[in-house]
């Protein structure tokens, strides 16, 4: 909402990151529509060429940028390659083209039956809807002869407005003149928001208000507020160079996790790919806390072979010498479809034949991937730790760790992002030698509602008392069995979520790596007392709101400050 009383207009929305900046709006070209009257096409072999030729440019451009991308990037920017290469969205336009309907308007159709299915598949293919979206705009903007949607290019440094934005779109920004991100659209776990929060950039996602900001709009966005204020003032813009003073002196402090009075708690980075883990050589971080090794999955058309995956885990162990990596198996299948090993008609493919439970049908796939990571093991001289993620029961966490353990692997442990493994921790834990908590799907399954859904954002909050109650039951298992128990969602960049976390007595917190300074500099100003007060009080609240704010008073008042934590 903007407060219309006052010249410095301001809106809300979700903020991503802890950054403040300020400087001129370039807003993104608007996403072009089919004329719905359009009339059908004189030649219609003709129209249906003029299709698939707009789909192969838009599929090679993007693959193009794939290429030049770098890291989780230019994963998903290969990952909107390939749909835009989908011979099944091809002939499914090219037969309603056939049948008389304008080339623009039929692409569109089948985007939205395509859309429609991702949907229902929930989860991942409910996240590829935005790219499906991208490929259709290109498409029918080359078909109009309008220009491309998307940012423009940015001849000073600007802050990027738009409805929403695609990997691709982001993908195709030049970096060194994007500030930060608006967006009318999205949620804190988008596309976007995970990219701008990797790349250090502050975001504010889900700002109704931001269909009124202009070109050239002067404005200033608070990633910790949620703010994006119009015709910033003075102290404003004062309060913005203080902010990015302060966030850039939390960077020189370069030592291990700890409270002030020295329990410590690894910081640890969330990576994709070998190149992630190269770019952490000169971070201030003590190892990575997941390797997402589904990015060699999801574009391959065949299985990756045991050898081509131990030279990427090689890789990366050795990018990371003695710092820790914990990589976690392939998370695919159903809602990240592999084109390899699709599972046709899925009732509810979200929570279907998915992650762990790919090896009901194709045991070749985890088989060949643990014996790839303890070669690579083997030939970098580095250990690993290795979970599997959606486990569900103690069998399937027992399971897993004796494939590992006869593979030669030495650490092998288990995601806890399902309530029934959360309720079983201590059981588990008695199976495998650590857990890894996922914030995100764990608040997700909790909660019964959609991550990708920001008008479920308030039942997704990690604050949520049945979420907490969850995370707390896992920690407390890791302290009866004294093992370790870690965090790698969203929730572990948070400062505030962090000392709670801390208290509980979680060991590891993996996150963006740009998000590391500030969480070490909350941890280094309490003690570990003090961290288990801010749990206690989390833990007692009845709402999510109420256990935030129980939290955040006994924070150290400087903490407050320096952080913006109150909102």
């Amino acid at each position: 909402m903007a407060d219309n009383q006052n010249a410095a207009q301001v809106y809300k929305g979700i903020g991503v990151g802890r950054g403040a900046v300020a400087g001129p709006v370039v807003r993104a070209n608007p996403a072009p529509v089919a004329p719905a009257d359009a009339p059908p096409p004189q030649n219609l072999d003709a129209a249906a060429t003029q299709l698939t030729d707009a789909l192969a440019a838009v599929s090679h451009e993007l693959q193009q940028r794939s290429e030049q991308a770098t890291g989780t990037l230019a994963a998903v920017l290969g990952a909107a390659a390939e749909i835009a290469a989908d011979p099944e969205l091809a002939d499914q336009a090219v037969e309603k083209v056939q049948g008389g309907t304008d080339p623009a308007v039929a692409i569109t159709a089948v985007c939205k039956d395509f859309a429609d299915m991702f949907l229902a598949a929930g989860g991942y293919m409910a996240e590829r809807v935005t790219d499906l979206n991208s490929v259709r705009d290109r498409v029918v903007a080359r078909l109009l002869g309008l220009p491309e949607p998307g940012v423009p290019g940015l001849k000073k440094p600007s802050i990027i407005v738009a409805q929403d934005l695609s990997p691709a779109d982001t993908g195709a920004l030049d970096l060194r003149n994007v500030l930060g991100i608006v967006l009318e659209q999205g949620g804190p776990t988008s596309h976007t928001a995970i990219i701008a929060g990797q790349l250090g950039l502050p975001c504010i996602v889900r700002v109704p208000g931001a269909a009124f900001l202009k070109d050239d709009d002067e404005v200033a966005l608070d990633a910790a507020r949620g703010t994006v204020t119009v015709n910033p003032d003075a102290d404003t813009l004062a309060a913005v160079a203080g902010r990015q003073k302060a966030l850039e002196a939390l960077t020189e402090d370069k030592s291990d996790g700890a409270t002030s009075d020295g329990h410590k708690i690894q910081l640890l980075a969330n990576i994709g790919t070998a190149e992630d883990a190269e770019r952490l050589t000169n971070e201030a971080v003590e190892g990575v806390g997941l390797f997402r090794t589904e990015v060699l999955f999801l574009d391959a058309q065949t299985a990756p072979t045991e050898k081509d995956q131990t030279a990427v885990y090689e890789r990366t162990l050795n990018a990371l010498g003695d710092r820790k990596v914990v990589i976690r198996t392939i998370d695919a299948g159903a809602d990240k479809p592999l084109a390899f090993a699709t599972q046709p008609n899925e009732e509810n493919p979200a929570l279907g034949i998915r992650a762990y439970r790919l090896n009901r049908i194709m045991p070749e796939l985890l088989d060949t991937q643990l014996k790839a990571i303890a070669a690579a093991a083997k030939q970098s001289g580095h250990e690993p730790w290795v979970m599997a993620p959606m486990i569900a029961t103690v069998t399937e966490a027992k399971d897993f760790a004796e494939a590992a353990h006869a593979d030669g692997i030495q650490k092998a442990g288990v995601m806890i992002e399902i309530p029934s493994a959360a309720i079983k921790a201590k059981e588990i834990l008695e199976q495998v030698d650590f857990v890894s908590i996922g914030s995100n799907d764990l608040a997700q399954y909790t909660q019964a509602a959609d991550r990708l859904s920001g008008d479920l954002a308030d039942l997704l909050d990690m604050w949520q008392p049945g979420t907490l109650f969850l995370v707390n039951r896992t920690a407390e298992a890791g302290l009866a069995t004294g093992k370790p128990v870690g965090v790698c969602g969203e929730s572990a960049a948070d400062p505030l979520m962090a000392l709670a976390l801390t208290g509980m007595g979680i060991t590891s917190l993996s996150m963006a790596p740009k998000a590391v300074p500030a969480v070490r500099f909350a941890l280094a100003n309490h003690t570990f007392a003090e961290c288990q007060e801010i749990a206690k009080a989390a833990l007692s609240a009845d709402t999510a709101a109420e256990g935030r704010a129980a939290a955040l008073a006994l924070v150290k008042p400087e903490v407050r400050e320096a952080l913006v934590l109150e909102k």
